[in-house]
């Protein structure tokens, strides 16, 4: 069995901080796009889980691990089931092909690293 990798954590976190010279450079741009990300995630007739959901089809659609990464990690701070990862990518898959599969397969290891993550730790 291949050993866990923190793949996802270290990338979004390598973007957190390379995104930090956007925030001092263009504020206005990057406080604008927060907002807007806080407005299109909101519960609203779609709850913020399924919202992101579709966050993370989009992002294997588009083919962008950084997004995946940060998507992943979202879903499971909201809570989000393996079980609906998988099923939310089987409709990506249908409707993606070929490389909408292979970044499923991304999307499925970022989830499982922020989920392994977030576990409480045993002893």
């Amino acid at each position: 069995m291949t050993e866990p990798t923190n793949k996802y954590r270290d990338l979004t976190q390598s973007i957190s901080a390379g995104l930090s010279s956007l925030r001092t450079s263009t504020p206005e741009v990057m406080k604008s796009f927060h907002e807007l990300g806080k407005s299109a995630t909101a519960n609203g007739a779609l709850d913020a889980k399924t919202k992101e959901l579709i966050a993370l089809a989009l992002s294997v659609a588009a083919r962008c691990d950084p997004c995946i990464g940060f998507h992943a990690k979202a879903l499971v701070k909201l809570g989000a089931t393996r079980q609906e990862v998988d099923e939310m990518l089987g409709v990506t898959t249908y409707m993606g092909g070929g490389p909408s599969v292979m970044y499923a397969a991304n999307a499925i290891a970022a989830f499982d690293e922020f989920a392994r993550a977030a576990a409480p730790k045993t002893s």
